[in-house]
């Protein structure tokens, strides 16, 4: 679900994709975390003014592996029978 946001926006603040998701802040750094460790995602850090400030992007290897996925899910989709 967090590459699906991320795949259609260049970057998202951590309070968006909290918004979006219903993860909780745990949850959602959990996730995150083993995202960048694959190299999907790139994480920065700032503050602005005295407040901590996180953005997410897709990496380059991230949005090929969303899109290889999104074609794969794809093809499963289309040969699923109809009723």
């Amino acid at each position: 679900m967090l590459m699906a946001y991320l795949y259609v926006v260049e970057v998202a603040d951590s309070l968006f994709l909290l918004r979006q998701t219903g993860m909780t802040w745990g949850n959602l750094s959990a996730h995150l975390s083993k995202l960048e460790a694959a190299g999907y995602v790139v994480i920065e850090k700032e503050f602005l003014g005295k407040k901590p400030h996180t953005t997410v992007r897709l990496s380059a290897r991230g949005r090929n592996a969303f899109e290889e996925y999104r074609g794969n899910m794809k093809r499963v989709l289309d040969n699923l029978p109809t009723k």
